[in-house]
């Protein structure tokens, strides 16, 4: 299973904190916002609620792409925003735990194209690993 949603840039991404990244639906963002790395996301939380086990996250700007892994957690259930967590912690918010590194060691060029309003960036969410029968 997989899922692809676009998000925007905004002047504001920072990517520099180390144990989350962020994607919203909202269109404003301040500099506080330091794990959000795309605005305006278009995801549709029903099929990322089917999402399991392990997955691959690939971000893709221009020609560029950057990839990183996490575990679903079964009790995502936001219709606005999408954490992934280095820890463990869950919420209704937090799509993946186990991250397996935080917005600060995205690729910067992406970050830097991310500053752009205009960019839009593509996100693939897919499973790494198949369900058990």
């Amino acid at each position: 299973m997989k899922h692809v949603f676009h998000c925007y840039g905004h002047e504001n991404i920072r990517a520099t904190h180390y144990k989350t990244i962020e994607f919203t639906r909202d269109s404003h963002l301040t500099v506080k916002g330091d794990c959000i790395i795309g605005v305006k996301a278009d995801f549709d939380a029903s099929e990322l609620k089917k999402l399991k086990g392990k997955v691959r996250i690939t971000v893709e700007v221009n020609r560029l792409k950057d990839t990183f892994k996490a575990v679903i957690n079964p009790y995502f259930d936001n219709e606005e925003e999408i954490v992934f967590r280095k820890s463990t912690y869950s919420s209704k918010r937090t799509l993946g735990h186990k991250l397996n590194r935080g917005a600060n060691r995205l690729e910067r060029s992406i970050v830097e194209l991310m500053q752009n309003p205009h960019t839009v960036m593509k996100v693939t969410i897919e499973e790494i690993t198949k369900k058990r029968s």
